[in-house]
């Protein structure tokens, strides 16, 4: 499953973010794509005030910081 992790740099709810991803059972199977919100205007004013951001590329679907390992299990079924 692709999933977008929109962040920034010197992100440290990212860095918590990507710990609590890594705990997932699905993580060996995910191809993440992390993406920097600063490379894009559109992106920064979508995000910028809402990273970490995953989204599904299947469905679109987002989850938004603060989450944890259960809900990002119900996230990714």
């Amino acid at each position: 499953m692709k999933i977008y992790f929109y962040t920034g740099p010197q992100c440290s709810l990212c860095d918590l973010a990507d710990v609590e991803l890594q705990q997932t059972s699905m993580f060996s199977s995910l191809n993440i794509e992390k993406v920097n919100i600063r490379t894009s205007t559109e992106l920064y004013h979508l995000y910028g005030a809402r990273i970490p951001v995953l989204k599904r590329a299947d469905n679109e679907k987002e989850i938004g910081w603060p989450f944890n390992t259960a809900d990002l299990e119900e996230f990714l079924q």
